[in-house]
Parts: C-alpha cells; sequence; structure tokens
C-alpha cells in the first residue's frame, strides 16, 4: 500500500495530477477539493494517497488531508459506491460537509451531487451513520497541502497525533510555536513542554 507521495507537482489537468517523485511520474486521481489546495506547477507537495488494484487497472488517488482519504476509504465501503463515485462525493463536499450531512439525515444536499440519486442518498446516510463516531477524530483536522519545504510544523502535528492527541488538540499545540529555522522535532519538544505547563 502506498500511504503517501512526496513529490514535484508536475500537471493539473482534473481529476488527474501527476507528482515526479525522484523521476518517477506517478499519476493520481484527486477530488476537486485537493486541486483548490494545490499550488503552482513545480512545488514539491505531499498527498495522503489510497491505491486501488483491480484486474484491469491500478488506480492511485490523492487527497489534501488524512480526513478526506479517511472519509474516501469509509465511501467506498457503501454498497454500490466505488471509487470513481466517492471521488465525485468528495469534489462536491469536503470531509466536514459531508460529515454534516449525514449527522443531519440531509439526503436533499446530498442528492445535489453528481451520481447521487435518492436511494443512494439514503444508503450513505444508513450505512455511514453507524461510522460517524470513528470519523469524527479524523474529520477535525484542518491539515491541508502545503509545499513540503518548511512543512516541520505539519510532521510535528503528524507526529503529535500518532503519540495519541487528537488532531484538533495536536493543531492547537504547534499552532503558536514559530517554526522558522525549526525542525520537527524543535517543535514536538516545544509543544509538548507547553503543554506540560
Amino acid at each position: 500500500m502506498i500511504g503517501f507521495l512526496r513529490g514535484k507537482l508536475v500537471l493539473k489537468a482534473p481529476p488527474l495530477l501527476v507528482l515526479d517523485v525522484h523521476g518517477v511520474g506517478y499519476e493520481i486521481e484527486a477530488p476537486m477539493t485537493t486541486f483548490y489546495e494545490l499550488p503552482a506547477l513545480g512545488v514539491e507537495i505531499t498527498l495522503h494517497t489510497h491505491l486501488v488494484i483491480r484486474e484491469d487497472a491500478h488506480s492511485l488517488f490523492g487527497f489534501a488531508t488524512e480526513a478526506d482519504r479517511a472519509m474516501f476509504r469509509t465511501l467506498i465501503k457503501v454498497n454500490g459506491v466505488g471509487p470513481k463515485l466517492a471521488l465525485t462525493i468528495l469534489s462536491g463536499q469536503s470531509a466536514e460537509q459531508l460529515h454534516r450531512c449525514i449527522h443531519d439525515n440531509d439526503t436533499v444536499a446530498l442528492m445535489r451531487l453528481p451520481g447521487v440519486g435518492k436511494k443512494t442518498a439514503e444508503r450513505l446516510i444508513i450505512e455511514l451513520r453507524d461510522r460517524l463516531p470513528q470519523l469524527e477524530d479524523s474529520i477535525t483536522t484542518t491539515a491541508t497541502i502545503t509545499p513540503s519545504v518548511g512543512n516541520a510544523k505539519q510532521e510535528a502535528v503528524s507526529a503529535l497525533c500518532s503519540l495519541g492527541y487528537k488532531p484538533l488538540d495536536a493543531n492547537k499545540m504547534v499552532q503558536g510555536i514559530h517554526s522558522e529555522g525549526k525542525s520537527c522535532e524543535d517543535i514536538i519538544r516545544m509543544a509538548l513542554q507547553g503543554a506540560i505547563r
């Protein structure tokens, strides 16, 4: 499984983008919510990825945030929702907006998405409602695509999450830290010292 890719953005042609990772060009399909976050061509970025292997194709999907990838993985488990429809759904709504629709039983908002009829909207709500508690932690993350250079803050947030902090709390811990010239380890140390006080 390919968990993430870090490389230079060389092509943006929604829903396809190409990332140059050490001379290998990865074709990645991404939702429009990810495209809105992309920087200019030639900038190095990190994408959270999900690989789908089928008899006729290997497809790589990329996301700006861990929350979007978690929602994508949850969507493709719903009966009748494949990777393409899941990508379309996430192109029309962020993971947080979709979470809200499911929580509020808002079939009308879901039916506005391309490819989602009344039955699919109802199925999404019924099948995802039980999974909402597991999704809440990943939805609260506010991380977006940023250039990898100077990405120490984002790496520190991920590390703090690995240590057991909730994404929202981890973001708050590093938010006030002046990160210029500091390594990820320095930021983590300062964040933890601030949490102890």
